[in-house]
């Protein structure tokens, strides 16, 4: 009898302690469907030609997409090897635009096995959908999102498994003199881009996703090769 008793107590004791994940207490991304026939997010608003404004690359080498899944047994840290993206930047280094895109078949996690597993038809389905996208379709001051934290507010369509869906998420943006840092940490739930794998009866995983997002843009560097497309075009009109 003791033992028994002994065997259930460890037995809640792990599941309690495996209850416990980097998912609590994070910010919720809002998610709507995108509205029907609205025109693409890059037609959407005609930039203002007098303002000056930069696409610039991130920081392949310190930039990161990473992500964080739970199971009732533990937490599980992964991201993408492979991607790319670009901001747009006006003239006062003032954030107007973000977008990337992912490589899925890059996608790595902390155990071998699951990395296999993630990339076959339970989750992602990498060989059929080796793609994922994220465009901005508005950046704005401020954060009006409860128990959020961050400089802006970013909405945009992301698209994994070609379901798009509107996400709306605080980000923080930090300048200097010459780059841009944009951070965030948000949840996502897997069910709304058609990941519904719920794993093993006796450890389930998690519907939330927590996205970590880490850009770095080098603003001095665009800010020299503007320079010498205008000296170029000065010399250009004198001669």
């Amino acid at each position: 009898m003791k033992k028994t008793l002994a065997l259930l107590l460890t037995a809640l004791l792990v599941f309690v302690v495996g209850c416990e994940s980097e998912l609590d207490g994070q910010t919720a991304a809002q998610v709507s469907p995108p509205t029907p026939d609205e025109p693409e997010a890059a037609e959407e608003e005609e930039e203002d030609e007098t303002v000056e404004v930069r696409e610039i690359a991130f920081d392949s080498e310190t930039s990161k997409i990473e992500w964080l899944g739970a199971k009732v047994t533990g937490d599980h840290d992964g991201g993408f090897h492979e991607w790319e993206g670009t901001a747009h930047v006006d003239h006062e280094n003032n954030l107007k635009k973000v977008e990337f895109t992912v490589d899925t078949t890059s996608i790595w996690s902390d155990n071998d096995r699951l990395t296999a597993h993630l990339k076959n038809e339970d989750f992602f389905e990498v060989e059929t959908y080796p793609e994922a996208t994220f465009v901005s379709r508005s950046i704005s001051e401020g954060v009006d999102m409860e128990g959020a934290e961050g400089t802006h507010t970013v909405t945009g369509d992301m698209t994994i498994k070609e379901t798009t869906q509107r996400i709306t998420f605080p980000v923080t943006v930090a300048v200097d003199d010459d780059a841009m840092k944009i951070t965030s940490n948000f949840t996502l739930m897997r069910f709304d881009f058609g990941v519904d794998f719920k794993g093993a009866a006796d450890d389930l995983i998690r519907d939330e996703v927590l996205l970590k997002l880490d850009f770095a843009l080098p603003l001095e560097a665009a800010a020299v090769a503007d320079t010498a497309e205008e000296e170029v075009a000065e010399e250009s009109e004198e001669g």
